[in-house]
């Protein structure tokens, strides 16, 4: 599922300065590029740091092709991906699928154990019958009760010597975009590498991994959404080797009687997890700061700053129901 987006590379007037413009070089300087399209439902943009002009567009391209390629594998939208198989297949057989969805799923599970299944990649059925920005509908208790038994994400199934996925209940299904963004990026980065660029940026819209430095900086200048103050930051911080994202209750909702009925459901009671406004996770991975951040949204922010403090290369933001701001130990130094 698509989540609210909160946080931004090209806010920030160094990168905006540096990417804005294709290509920048000189003798001294690497090549800075940057480019844009659409993948996986929404823009991405891909900015390398480079020795030359041709590793630069050769590192694009291979981000681009690998985020493409895992789009086939990953999307619920593409009908012979391996999920979309894996979900037409629910309460009939395992299907069999490739290392890539494997891992992806292997980690959405652990995302799960990790936040007590605040993070569940099979809540899916409960999102869409509240099917918060088409229909505007707030579903019957009954209604929910019955969706129960197919978004326990304890009953997915792993075979991992027989590299299968079974799905126990006819009409379970597995969407894993609360996390797949960030895996892409996690992996689109490994490819960059291999080609040769130096740094750079992967954002599939507000779910950011970078590597190495823009020339002349450390790292990369990443500013963070207000949640309740249009084009406002709370906060920028630079990031180097670090992937961040962001779930929020802020884009994809609708109020009903001044109440705000958001995207982001806590799947124990399947309404709207109400303790957080907004939870932005720093993680070395876009695969963990994905998926946790969902999850810590879901947790409330008592248990989702205990979590993030015990958990290695994981730093937070937390703004709870009220607006009060939490920031994790290891970040407090690093905010602008």
């Amino acid at each position: 599922m698509n989540r609210a987006r909160g946080v931004f590379v090209a806010s920030l007037c160094a990168v905006a300065v540096l990417t804005g413009c294709g290509s920048i070089h000189s003798v001294e300087s690497p090549v800075v590029v940057k480019r844009t399209q659409m993948h996986m439902g929404t823009l991405v943009s891909i900015t390398t740091v480079a020795p030359s002009q041709e590793i630069a567009q050769a590192s694009i391209e291979a981000g681009f092709r690998e985020i493409k390629r895992l789009e086939q594998l990953f999307s619920t939208w593409i009908p012979t991906s391996e999920l979309s198989q894996v979900n037409a297949a629910a309460g009939r057989e395992p299907v069999v699928v490739g290392p890539e969805t494997l891992e992806l799923v292997s980690r959405s599970l652990e995302m799960a154990r990790l936040t007590e299944g605040g993070f569940n990649i099979a809540v899916g059925p409960a999102v869409e019958a509240w099917s918060v920005t088409e229909r505007e509908r707030i579903p019957t208790r009954e209604e929910l009760q019955s969706l129960r038994l197919l978004v326990d994400w304890t009953m997915i199934n792993i075979d991992s010597q027989a590299r299968t996925i079974f799905l126990p209940k006819p009409g379970m299904r597995i969407d894993v975009g609360g996390i797949g963004k960030g895996y892409a990026a996690d992996r689109a980065v490994d490819v960059m590498r291999k080609m040769g660029a130096k740094g750079g940026v992967v954002a599939l819209s507000g779910d950011i991994k970078t590597f190495g430095d823009l020339p002349g900086m450390q790292g990369f200048p990443v500013g963070i959404r207000h949640p309740r103050q249009e084009g406002e930051l709370i906060a920028t911080v630079d990031l180097k080797n670090e992937a961040i994202s962001t779930a929020g209750d802020y884009e994809r909702y609708f109020e009903r009687e001044g109440v705000r009925y958001h995207h982001i459901l806590d799947p124990k009671s399947l309404q709207p997890a109400r303790q957080c406004q907004s939870v932005t996770v720093i993680a070395a991975e876009g695969t963990v700061a994905d998926g946790l951040d969902t999850g810590i949204f879901v947790l409330g922010p008592e248990k989702g700053m205990a979590l993030v403090e015990q958990l290695p290369d994981v730093e937070a933001i937390i703004i709870d129901d009220l607006g009060h701001i939490a920031v994790s130990s290891g970040l407090r130094s690093r905010l602008r």
